[in-house]
């Protein structure tokens, strides 16, 4: 199908994008998106499962770990419908409702996975600052307070976006830049004024995941002045080493969140291969990728695992 029919209006629909020029071979790109599906939600779910059976990691750290888990979990089924549809059976289209929908949940289980890396620095600044009282600080009920209030925060902030955009018609092209729905990539399809869109989406872009990057670094900075202060070469570098992990899901998080938000409010001239490469690693890799981190460098997970798969 040309690219002249392709941004025919349907006032019904929205039509998905796979990858453009690759269609020989979507089935071998299907093949390996759906290893990385499963290896997500079957990573994520040994972990939350390990989490709730063994006691000993009934911790503080594990239990964040395992909120990082649901929210990877939640991402993962929430676009493989679309992705695998459009790449299996080109299956395109979107009605405009079930596109909304897949955006509300996409963009709230993105800033809730901000806000969960956001108390995983927290945690480990507790325990390398104030190790004594790390379990009295980080209980339970607290933790899950703390959970429930970023995720309420999420929803909140984000539960408005599909309204924002009902009230518009789409009368420029109905194609969209990705298998899924993000508000920044709908909008722009709006033949109305989307200053409101655009004004509200990027303030809460820098609400959440601005702000949150910003107390992840300041959190960082506390804990590098903590371990400088201490006397021990061998103690630094094992209290750094905690942070590894942490470390690395935020750069696995934050570098593809960011990247993509650029793009699509500032790079019209980008490449749009770019823009749909960052946009499957943006959903794609955080998932997959978190379990395999924290099971490497969590001693106590990692044997645990292995005790699984031994048996």
């Amino acid at each position: 199908m040309s690219a002249l029919n392709d941004t025919k209006f349907n006032s019904e629909v929205f039509l998905l994008t796979g990858i453009p020029g690759q269609e020989d071979v979507y089935l071998w790109i299907s093949i390996l998106i759906c290893l990385i599906y499963l290896i997500s939600i079957v990573g994520n779910s040994i972990i939350l499962f390990l989490i709730k059976t063994d006691p000993f990691l009934h911790e503080p750290m594990y239990i964040f770990l395992s909120m990082l888990a649901v929210t990877d979990l939640g991402l993962s089924i929430s676009t493989i419908p679309t992705t695998l549809g459009v790449l299996l059976f080109n299956s395109r289209e979107i009605t405009l409702d079930a596109c909304f929908a897949q955006l509300f949940f996409i963009h709230s289980l993105s800033y809730t996975e901000s806000s969960v890396l956001l108390l995983m620095a927290f945690d480990r600044f507790i325990a390398i600052r104030n190790p004594l009282r790390y379990s009295s600080i980080l209980t339970p009920p607290r933790i899950a307070r703390m959970g429930l209030f970023f995720v309420l925060r999420s929803v909140a902030l984000i539960f408005p976006l599909p309204f924002l955009l009902k009230r518009f018609q789409y009368c420029r092209s109905n194609v969209l830049s990705h298998s899924y729905c993000l508000h920044q990539d709908v909008m722009k399809l709006a033949c109305s004024d989307i200053t409101v869109n655009s004004i509200y989406g990027l303030s809460i872009k820098l609400l959440m995941v601005g702000l949150d990057s910003l107390l992840i670094f300041v959190s960082y900075m506390m804990i590098l002045k903590t371990v400088l202060s201490v006397a021990s070469h061998a103690e630094s570098l094992r209290a750094l080493n905690t942070c590894v992990s942490h470390l690395c899901a935020v750069l696995l998080f934050y570098t593809p969140e960011i990247g993509l938000s650029v793009i699509h409010r500032f790079g019209n001239s980008s490449s749009h291969f770019l823009q749909i490469f960052l946009g499957y690693v943006y959903l794609l890799v955080p998932p997959l990728m978190n379990p395999v981190v924290y099971s490497v460098k969590s001693k106590h997970l990692r044997a645990r695992i292995i005790r699984v798969f031994v048996k």
